[in-house]
């Protein structure tokens, strides 16, 4: 019988695909498993960010939290002490970029963290009613420190993960923003009932976890190499990468591919020495249209209408109908969960199906989603249906499925990686700042919207969401299945969407990659 030859797909760089093949990636190897658990450590840097996410909209379904502090859920109370939130992430701005380049990714995580604990402090000790001025001041620091630590703990996943998967578990870093949402929704839940402030006080104080353990766990993790790398640690660097990529073997393909990428694209001299210098992020085309994509999604992904049933679902709900306080610290635990799941399964498939498929088919979905949304809830005021406001809480959990599939992984993924290093840490400064400046119109727009018109809050997001796929389609490059430093070219393309989307035999004829034969 004749052979039967089988010609494998490769796709990427010639160097990349041949590393994949003379060294395939072992999950079951000890250093693999050390190195993700490491990178999890970084990724609770998301955590912080879902746990707050969820613990103000949360609180205010607390009567005894409302009591105390003379609020409600809805209107200008609640806009603005939510907003301090973001206010604090603003401010934030100029400090992102420099601690995560002058003195490492790490110590970023560290500071970020250590900011939260105080915040956190200056909130769990609040003793006298209406006391505003503490309850506004612990936020802004909370905002201001998740700011530097939601930057630096994405840039330190990016830069530390295997190039074989790095794609995969950066996607599953911002899906740990739900492990925050969820123990922060579960301990609202819990204490709901509890009498007097301790009911609130238990998930505010929890705040504190996630930091904590960074800040005692951190310094067992090793420093991003190409950190090391630009910072003329090149000894240092190649260690690392031989220690962590090449299971102790500095002649590893897998070693040797990073450091040669290094050599030809990061600047040992760039901007990003010089706490003061953003020209990297505007000095040509390409680094134009780089942080272009950055900001526009990091920016998108806050106004899918997420924000409003992430800060403000009770106010949602009292449009259904669901006015209990019980009920909705019920619906908000179950609302978390059932996101993660979604997430997961969207982070699963980031190199199967793609960047641009996953945030096209996601913030598609949002606007049919909201047009059932408006629906229901227009039905709803008009007749008070009970199966009305059922199908509310239906659109409600089928919008985050839609929402954390696909835009949710890329969170954290997305923004990071269409930067250069030089760009980087500044890039992510720009990126939190759209992420706050979004989330200032959620916060302030949105519950003065809901208790002025209600239902109708939700035609704005039809249209908008639909104009957000229109720009994601025309303006957003693929990026899977690329080392960081080979997205160089595409962006350097004059049609970076086209030139991300040519096809694989083009690509292969174009690189000159390889292709894999094998007898079967």
């Amino acid at each position: 019988m004749p052979a039967v030859v089988e010609t494998k797909q490769v796709k990427g760089s010639a160097a990349y695909n041949e590393a994949l093949i003379k060294e395939p990636i072992n999950f079951r190897n000890p250093t693999t498993i050390r190195l993700i658990m490491c990178l999890i450590l970084a990724c609770f840097a998301q955590t912080m960010n879902g746990f707050d996410g969820s613990l103000f909209g949360g609180l205010t379904a607390n009567t005894q939290f409302l009591d105390f502090f003379n609020g409600s859920n809805d209107g200008t109370w609640a806009a603005l002490n939510s907003a301090m939130y973001q206010i604090g992430g603003v401010c934030a701005l100029p400090f992102v970029g420099p601690f995560s380049d002058n003195w490492g990714r790490r110590v970023g995580m560290v500071i970020g963290a250590s900011i939260i604990v105080i915040g956190t402090i200056i909130n769990g000790t609040t003793v006298v009613d209406g006391s505003l001025g503490q309850l506004k001041a612990g936020r802004f620091i909370l905002g201001f420190g998740v700011s530097i630590v939601t930057s630096a703990g994405p840039i330190y996943v990016v830069e530390t993960a295997h190039p074989a998967w790095r794609g995969v578990i950066t996607a599953y870093c911002n899906t740990f923003w739900f492990t925050g949402s969820i123990l922060s929704s579960g301990a609202i839940r819990g204490a709901i009932n509890l009498r007097g402030n301790i009911s609130w006080q238990i998930p505010v104080w929890l705040q504190m976890v996630f930091p904590g353990l960074i800040l005692l766990f951190v310094w067992l993790i090793p420093e991003s190499p190409r950190w090391l790398y630009v910072h003329n640690k090149r000894n240092k660097a190649t260690a690392t990468l031989a220690k962590w990529h090449g299971n102790g073997n500095p002649e590893s393909v897998w070693v040797k591919l990073q450091i040669a990428e290094y050599e030809e694209f990061l600047n040992t001299d760039g901007a990003d020495k010089r706490f003061w210098d953003y020209s990297a992020l505007f000095r040509t085309r390409a680094s134009c249209y780089r942080i272009a994509c950055n900001v526009i999604f990091s920016i998108f992904a806050q106004w899918a209408g997420n924000g409003v049933l992430t800060y403000f679902l009770p106010a949602v709900l009292d449009t259904a109908g669901y006015t209990d306080g019980t009920t909705q610290a019920n619906i908000n635990l179950a609302y978390s969960c059932f996101q993660f799941f979604f997430a997961l399964c969207g982070a699963a498939f980031v190199e199967r199906f793609g960047r641009r498929p996953l945030m096209l088919f996601s913030m598609t979905g949002c606007c049919i989603v909201w047009i059932g949304m408006t629906a229901a809830t227009g039905t709803f005021a008009a007749s008070g249906d009970a199966s009305s406001a059922k199908a509310t809480v239906a659109m409600i959990f089928l919008f985050g499925a839609v929402f954390s599939v696909g835009i949710t992984p890329l969170q954290a993924l997305y923004p990071v990686e269409v930067l250069s290093f030089e760009m980087r840490a500044k890039g992510m400064a720009f990126s939190s700042l759209a992420v706050n400046a979004g989330g200032l119109l959620n916060q302030f727009a949105w519950p003065i919207s809901l208790k002025a018109i209600g239902w109708k809050t939700y035609i704005i997001f039809i249209v908008w969401c639909a104009i957000q796929a229109t720009v994601f389609y025309f303006v957003m490059p693929e990026t899977r299945r690329r080392t960081l430093e080979e997205l160089d070219s595409i962006f350097e393309a004059r049609y970076p969407v086209k030139a991300s989307l040519i096809t694989r035999e083009v690509r292969l004829d174009a690189e000159k990659s390889i292709v894999a034969v094998e007898e079967v």
